[in-house]
């Protein structure tokens, strides 16, 4: 998990897993945010949502911690980060534990 440190992470939400719980919200509410629809979505730094299927924003180095534990707490298993580098989920249902 060392490199997981110093490179750049991605976040995406899939939206037809999302419960709508809201724990990613909790957690990271700068990055996380709820639609009309109830479901989560990301948010680049400038607020707005990112809602093309898959659409990824980078996380926020001050805020790794929060992501990494959303996609991990998630209880629809909806939340995926990826190193940015090479794509490899470092967080979420198809990540390496």
């Amino acid at each position: 998990m060392a490199e997981v440190a110093t490179d750049q992470l991605q976040v995406w939400v899939d939206q037809d897993l999302c419960t709508g719980d809201g724990l990613c919200v909790q957690y990271a509410p700068e990055v996380f945010e709820f639609d009309v629809d109830g479901l989560a979505y990301v948010k680049g730094p400038d607020g707005e949502l990112v809602q093309a299927p898959g659409g990824r924003v980078d996380v926020p180095e001050h805020l790794r911690l929060e992501v990494i534990d959303s996609a991990k707490e998630c209880p629809g298993e909806c939340i995926h980060v990826v190193r940015g580098s090479d794509g490899v989920e470092v967080a979420g249902p198809e990540a390496e534990d």
